[in-house]
């Protein structure tokens, strides 16, 4: 048990998405950030990649990810704003059983006390596609850190409590869910 009063840790499987015409493994702080993350609160970066933002070819990592059982999250960054090329959300959205919809909803009310109004532009969102939780934040390096600290590392962690995505997750050990 935790010190919380829940389950203990467990780690996780996590993949991390960028998704960019621009950002390449040398220049990529954005997923850089996120995957730094992931290991240091004691998952498995499962896997890292980066793709054009194009509808198809994001639709098909992601699939790949959301099919593979041995990945139990993926986190995206990029392609949420508004330009004609952020096309995440279009992308993603039709692949999900369930929509989360209090993400982007929290993250725009955490990111608030750092960037104001400029968190209205923001279509960050998340969802549950075969039991692999998937969040996609937007693509600034700040934006990933806030997303990853303050709402994404509590809720991929077992002993966060009252609740969490892990016992939603495909995971072959067993999860205590709400008690």
């Amino acid at each position: 048990m935790s010190k919380h009063g829940g389950a203990t840790f467990v780690p996780l499987n996590i993949a991390v998405l960028t998704v960019s015409d621009t950002r390449t493994e040398e220049n990529d702080t954005s997923g850089q950030a996120l995957a730094q993350r992931v290991v240091e609160a004691g998952h498995t970066l499962a896997d890292k990649a980066i793709v054009i933002d194009d509808v198809y070819q994001l639709r098909a990592i992601m699939s790949k990810w959301i099919a593979d059982d041995s990945i139990h999250a993926v986190v995206s960054t990029g392609g949420t704003g508004f330009t004609a090329r952020d096309n995440t959300p279009e992308a993603i959205m039709p692949l999900f059983d369930k929509q989360v919809e209090g993400f982007g909803e929290i993250f725009r009310s955490v990111s608030y006390d750092e960037i104001g109004t400029s968190t209205i532009q923001s279509r960050a969102f998340a969802g549950m596609a075969n039991r692999t939780v998937i969040c996609c934040v937007p693509g600034s390096t700040n934006a990933c850190k806030t997303a990853w600290d303050k709402v994404i590392k509590e809720q991929l962690d077992a002993s966060h409590r009252p609740c969490n995505f892990v016992p939603h997750l495909n995971l072959a050990e067993a999860c205590e869910s709400r008690g």
